[in-house]
């Protein structure tokens, strides 16, 4: 056999092992709400790795490999969370916290921060270590602050925080 086509099959078995999940350097602050979600999807990585054993030699081994980098993926996640208690003060943005706030044309929006494992823009949970995230945490009712997005500054104005 040619060494042209080892050298393929050996590539083409290297391309089909799940590309790793990159851990943030950003510090794991997680609401509960987020801790809980994270520990719920290591259960059901850890229920769908059993059943995939069990299937033996019959088992979709690329599944089998995806399940067990996103097992590693979100054991070393709730490993590393740091839950943050639920707010209690309305007086400072803090993680958990739910903001309205308005832009320069009086455009409103209402954003909870979050951890990173839990942001879904689409639901208004943003992630407390994102620009906006940034811009909004330790601001109080009132204050003005710049939110450095990709498209230009924005100011926007704190007009009410729930906790």
């Amino acid at each position: 056999m040619s060494r042209a086509f080892v050298n393929e099959d050996h590539a083409a078995a290297q391309a089909s092992q799940p590309v790793e999940r990159r851990i943030s350097e950003q510090t794991n602050y997680v609401t509960l709400d987020g801790l809980a979600q994270l520990q719920a999807r290591v259960e059901a990585l850890n229920a769908e790795r059993r059943e995939l054993q069990a299937q033996g030699e019959r088992a979709d081994q690329q599944r089998l490999a995806d399940n067990e980098s996103d097992l590693r993926y979100f054991t070393a996640r709730v490993l590393s969370a740091q839950p943050v208690p639920t707010p209690t003060s309305t007086d400072k943005v803090q993680i958990g916290s739910r903001v309205t706030f308005a832009d320069e044309q009086d455009h409103q929006q209402q954003v909870r921060l979050v951890g990173e494992d839990e942001a879904d823009a689409t639901r208004g949970l943003i992630n407390w270590g994102s620009p906006l995230g940034q811009a909004l945490l330790g601001a109080a009712p009132g204050d003005e602050v710049t939110w450095k997005r990709p498209a230009g500054d924005l100011l926007i104005e704190i007009i009410a925080i729930e906790a």
